[in-house]
């Protein structure tokens, strides 16, 4: 389902005024201390406005839009550093039950993860690749992965494994014997991993699809990515600017001086570049402009946190800014989906290198 621009600037101020009041640096300074790491009340909220369902289709109890509306949200999802596994379930897993599996899979799992009330991950492995996938699917599920987002959490859960010379998307009860999921520690504690071993663990096949469908979903979960870091990139900017407006040294406002203001120009074209590379992915679709979002919006957000670091002086430094969060955001965005270096050769290989 398309909506216009106007609707589409009507979900993105609807996400961000609901963030503005329910998800504040102190909102997120206490979600993250928590044993879940994610607000069930705010989450109850998101699912009010329809964001677990944004992608799944109407028929499947979701709302039915796309990657252009997904990235609008992203972007204040971003912003408000939400510690949330809306990119996990609502992107990732429902992209994936929505383009492997059968029909009886999306009647039986979809309406739960478009309301919210059953939140979803998938297991690949730590470089997001075929090449890397460790679990092995002969009847039974063995192996390891690593990186798994929100996998504490999740009651839907999915895991890319090697059957054969295949590669298929199974399901694996939360309860299964043989099934252990680790929480691993974490540099960003907005984001939760976790690390899933499987010994002899029943699983059943979700459909038939393989490699194509999960690439399906991590573009799509690449191009929300991208909209979260160019919304956190240009969120700490502007808090950066206004400091510089309003931080007094020598007599005068720090900003005044050329080498801030020569800093700030940068950065505001660092923040610029990345919400093109991010909106035009969402727009485009193709895999070139997806792999081209997938490391510029990364690299961007990671330098603008650590020139807000730098221009806001000895307290930018302190654990009570908000700048480190940012930074640890950036970092942590950056090795998810795959690192810089994987989307820079596949945006090569799209451009026939």
């Amino acid at each position: 389902m398309a909506i216009s621009a106007a609707e589409t600037e009507q979900l993105r101020e609807a996400v961000r005024d609901l963030l503005a009041d329910h998800c504040t640096e102190a909102d997120v300074r206490r979600v993250m201390a928590t044993e879940s790491g994610y607000d069930p009340e705010l989450w109850k909220q998101l699912a009010e406005l329809g964001l677990p369902g944004l992608l799944i289709a109407t028929e499947y109890g979701g709302v039915g839009l796309g990657a252009e509306e997904l990235e609008a949200v992203s972007e204040e999802i971003g912003a408000a550093l939400l510690p949330s596994p809306f990119l996990s379930s609502s992107v990732l897993t429902a992209t994936l039950i929505g383009a492997a599996g059968s029909e009886e899979d999306k009647r039986r799992l979809l309406p739960a993860l478009a309301d919210g009330s059953s939140i979803g991950t998938v297991a690949i492995n730590s470089t997001w690749t075929p090449e890397s996938i460790a679990v092995q699917a002969n009847g039974t599920l063995t192996g390891t992965a690593a990186y798994v987002t929100w996998g504490q959490l999740a009651d839907v859960i999915l895991v890319v494994a090697r059957a054969g010379d295949d590669i298929g998307v199974f399901e694996v009860s939360p309860d299964a014997s043989g099934f252990t999921r680790t929480a691993v520690e974490v540099f960003d504690p907005t984001v939760r991993l976790s690390q899933f071993t499987f010994a002899d663990t029943p699983a059943r096949r979700v459909g038939t699809a393989g490699w194509e469908a999960v690439r399906k979903a991590l573009d799509l979960s690449v191009i929300a990515l991208a909209g979260e870091q160019a919304g956190g990139a240009r969120k700490i900017f502007e808090t950066t600017v206004d400091y510089l407006k309003t931080r007094v040294q020598f007599g005068r406002a720090i900003g005044s001086f050329q080498a801030m203001k020569h800093l700030a120009a940068d950065r505001l074209l660092d923040v610029e570049s990345a919400t093109s590379a991010a909106r035009h992915a969402a727009a485009d679709g193709s895999p070139g402009a997806i792999a081209l979002a997938g490391f510029a919006c990364a690299e961007a957000y990671e330098t603008v946190a650590l020139s807000a670091i730098q221009m806001h002086g000895g307290i930018g430094f302190t654990w009570e800014h908000p700048a480190h969060l940012y930074l640890r955001r950036a970092r942590s965005g950056a090795q998810l989906f795959g690192g810089s270096r994987l989307h820079r050769e596949r945006y090569l290989v799209s451009k026939g290198a």
